[in-house]
């Protein structure tokens, strides 16, 4: 897998570092284990109460994983997610960045931030809607003072995806963002072309999900 990602960084329009992520949602430990054995440390989990769960004791065996929340957060769970995620990758609404601000001051911890951008405006999906991202990344910054450092996007599943990383991509280069979450297992090498700095890949290293 990294051997993949690596020779999809050199053949992008202009190389950079990219972290793989190792989607883990719906894992168990014993198959974390040994992926975390090989080397990998960043991964993804899409809900709060799962990765409590899994991570609390892995994190303490190994310090040096990086833990990203990739799925959609609650509002509520905030507090939960600032204290145990390195990066959110789903800020998408205003109450969201309210709790996160206060959290954010209270345990006194950053995680790294990603607005998501809903680039199909598919009515089921969350997401900031292209056409106001840039107003909300003002608002991010100023009416929360959050620290956003890059965007996420997941293109519609019937669509090619070159047109929504291009398009996320533009978004982030106009607000000076200087990361970028896109891809999965089965575009990240068109995800890298675009400037992907992290992609999120769970069934290539995992397997399918039963």
């Amino acid at each position: 897998m990294r051997a993949e990602l690596a020779l999809a960084s050199a053949a992008s329009i202009a190389p950079r570092p990219v972290t793989l992520v190792a989607v883990s949602k719906t894992f168990g430990v014993e198959a974390i284990a040994p992926v975390i054995a090989a080397g990998q440390r960043v991964f993804g989990e899409n809900r709060v109460q799962e990765a409590k769960t899994k991570w609390p004791d892995l994190k303490a065996a190994h310090p040096d994983i990086e833990l990203h929340l990739i799925g959609p957060l609650q509002s509520n769970k905030a507090k939960e997610a600032v204290a145990l995620f390195d990066a959110i990758h789903t800020v998408d609404r205003p109450s969201l960045c309210e709790a996160l601000a206060k959290e954010i001051v209270r345990q006194n911890r950053r995680p790294i931030l990603f607005v998501e951008i809903n680039t199909g405006a598919e009515p089921q999906k969350a997401g900031v809607l292209p056409e106001n991202a840039d107003a909300f990344l003002r608002a991010c910054r100023e009416d929360y003072g959050l620290a956003v450092s890059g965007l996420m996007c997941i293109p519609p599943v019937d669509e090619a995806p070159a047109p929504h990383f291009a398009l996320t991509a533009k978004i982030a280069n106009r607000n000076g963002l200087p990361l970028l979450s896109m891809g999965m297992s089965a575009d990240f090498a068109i995800a890298v072309q675009f400037g992907a700095t992290h992609v999120r890949v769970g069934s290539a290293i995992f397997g399918h999900r039963g």
